[in-house]
């Protein structure tokens, strides 16, 4: 019986066009067009600096155990991000500067990790390769499983999906299903150019034009005297 057990070698990846579309794009003007809702668990923290944009290659482990990620290592392709499952414990790490570094040279684009990690300061030192985890302790992991590979998993609280397009900054880790991507692309670049227009107005004349604040503060009756 395979259930808790088991591996899925492959999935339809998204084309890379659409994945490239969420260069250097904020992770929180694309929150912005997602309900302000999409983003995981704040306690995911980036270890390191630099955008993390790849397709979600996703892992379940037991608390502390990384035996199924030492698997995907192997399985993930370039441009995946590893996605993992360490059900939010953060008292084990599930890998370190080592593992990361053989992902690097792979061509996996980053790591994020709902649990723990270890070689803190090696991680963050890395170029070219973000990682994202809730904690870090010296603890080394188990290496027993079970776990699962390319399943539906949570992360900080969000369903990440195998395929699913995943975007990393200074502030946080976004999912944005590949169904939706386009429409999400075009809105969140169309916030970036209306942002830069009220950027250019606050630093050449000083002003930064809010009719609905006076509106708002109107409909809630607010006395201003």
């Amino acid at each position: 019986m395979s259930v808790g057990c088991k591996i899925r070698k492959d999935f339809e990846r998204p084309a890379k066009e659409l994945v490239a579309r969420f260069k250097d794009m904020p992770v929180a003007n694309i929150d912005d067009n997602m309900g302000r809702i999409a983003a995981v668990d704040k306690a995911i923290e980036p270890i390191g600096k630099g955008q993390l944009l790849g397709t979600a290659f996703t892992v379940r482990v037991p608390q502390g155990d990384n035996l199924m990620f030492h698997a995907a290592m192997d399985l993930a392709k370039p441009g995946d991000v590893i996605v993992i499952d360490a059900g939010g414990f953060d008292d084990r790490a599930i890998f370190g500067e080592l593992m990361a570094t053989y992902c690097k040279t792979r061509g996996i684009k980053g790591i994020v990790c709902d649990g723990a990690i270890r070689d803190r300061g090696g991680l963050a030192a890395m170029e070219d390769f973000p990682v994202y985890a809730r904690s870090a302790t010296p603890n080394g992991p188990y290496k027993n499983g079970p776990g699962e590979i390319n399943v539906p998993v949570v992360i900080g609280g969000k369903v990440v999906n195998p395929g699913d397009i995943i975007v990393g900054d200074d502030d946080g880790v976004i999912i944005i299903s590949p169904a939706i991507a386009e429409e999400i692309a075009d809105a969140t670049l169309a916030v970036e150019k209306k942002e830069a227009d009220i950027m250019k107005h606050i630093l050449e004349d000083g002003t930064y034009i809010r009719p609905w604040v006076d509106e708002k503060l109107k409909e809630i009756g607010c006395e201003i005297v």
